[in-house]
Order: C-alpha cells, then structure tokens, then sequence
C-alpha cells in the first residue's frame, strides 16, 4: 500500500478541527494551527486537505438586518466614526450593542463594547431585561478596566438605551463622545455585528443549550476563549489580548 505523505498533516488538521468543535473553516484552522502547534501551513493546503476528510464548518447563520447629523429630541448626533473601523491605540474608538439569544421560553441579552484597536471585547453585561441600566452597568465595568478613555469615541446604533438621557450624560463626564449610527443602517456598526456572529455561531449554535444558566456560561467562555486565544489574522494571527500586549509593551 502507498504510504499517504500527507497523514502527519491530515491528524494535525483533523485534531485542531475537532478540538474546536468543527466550528472553523481552513482559514481559521489555519492560524490555530499556528497558534498551537507553531505549524504554518499554506491555506490552500488545509482547504485541500479538510476537503479529502470531508471537514467543514458548521454554517454561520445569516441575518436580515432592517437608512452626517440629526435630531434626537434636543440633541443634535453625529456619526463621527463614520465606518472607520480602525485604531492606532487602545481606548481610541469603542463600539457597543446588544444582541439577543432565546433559551426556550426564555431571552437573554448581551450588552458589549469592543475596542477597534485590537477587538477585544472590553466589557460584557448579561441580563433578561433589555434596558438602559443593561447598558450602563456594562459602561460601569468599563471604566472601572479603563481608567482614562479622555477623547475616546463610543459608537452605537439609536436604540432606546443610547438614545436616552442617562447615557448621553455618561459618557461626556468621562470626556468620551458620543457617535451614532443612522437610522436602519446595520454597516456603520459592522464591527460589533460581526463579534457577535462569531460568537452565536461559533459558542452557542453548536451546542444544544438547554437553560438560561448554560447560555450564560457559553457566552462567559467564548468571550473569554475570544479575546485571550482565538488568533485574528487582522492582528497579526494574535489573540485580542496577545496583540494589545505587543502594541503597549
């Protein structure tokens, strides 16, 4: 029988796919290969081999998402990040939402900020009310992290909770401001609508979760498995932690 010189390369390829519930595709794959074994192998390798082993990644379930200044009651709202989702430092451009996850009869919602230097999910708040304290305990643990964020920028969309008092009385007290999807436009907050694809597709669609509790636990996990070790090829094949750490030293 001819020897497979590819087997070596086919169990590494298939252990990594396995250890991360099949969730990933060869890109992905990819980096953890790296990341865990300080194996680079070429993408299209891993593509070719995934495909003779029949690997593929479990599909990410797609969203229908329902239109350079306006009013909201007295005040007038800019979208000053205007989808430019980058940053040179830490604590520069921040972008928070809330997304909703049902446990059988049950909702729970996840309020997060995520910082556009690295992508680090900054801070999380999980609770079944969906309400402005939701948002401002989940600003709360921020600045607690944070200490300065003088001149950082908050983006959202205009929900209820960020269009309320409370929190455009907030964030102007820690010298932070304040910027505003327009109406009906999911892509001027693209960045924190794609955190939150990855985390129901790859740390809560896979599993059949049959509680409230489970669903907190898998949501704790996965931000923290996120920003401590899921590499990013736009950070260099680091983890959101592993690159703030380069960038300040």
């Amino acid at each position: 029988m001819k020897e497979d010189k590819d087997e070596a390369a086919k169990q590494l390829v298939r252990a990594t796919y396995e250890r991360y519930n099949g969730v990933y595709g060869y890109r992905q794959i990819q980096l953890f290969l790296y990341q865990d074994h300080g194996v680079w192998m070429n993408h299209k390798k891993v593509l070719r081999l995934m495909q003779k082993m029949n690997l593929h990644s479990k599909i990410r379930r797609k969203y229908r998402h329902y239109s350079r200044t306006w009013n909201i009651g007295d005040r007038a709202i800019k979208n000053v990040l205007d989808r430019r989702f980058q940053a040179e430092a830490p604590n520069l451009k921040w972008v928070t939402d809330i997304t909703q996850y049902k446990v059988g009869d049950d909702w729970l919602y996840l309020s997060a900020i995520k910082d556009l230097c690295n992508n680090e999910i900054v801070s999380y708040q999980i609770s079944q009310r969906n309400d402005t304290e939701l948002v401002l305990q989940t600003f709360s643990r921020a600045f607690e992290k944070e200490k300065d964020v003088t001149g950082l920028i908050v983006h959202s969309d205009q929900g209820s909770q960020y269009t309320s008092y409370k929190y455009h009385d907030m964030l102007p007290q820690v010298g932070a401001q304040i910027s505003m999807s327009r109406r009906g436009n999911c892509y001027d907050n693209a960045s924190m609508e794609s955190f939150f694809s990855h985390l129901k597709a790859e740390g809560l669609y896979p599993y059949d979760i049959k509680s409230v509790e489970e669903a907190q636990r898998r949501i704790e996990d996965y931000i923290h498995f996120y920003n401590n070790f899921r590499p990013q090829r736009k950070l260099n094949k680091l983890s959101p932690i592993e690159y703030r750490r380069q960038l300040v030293g």
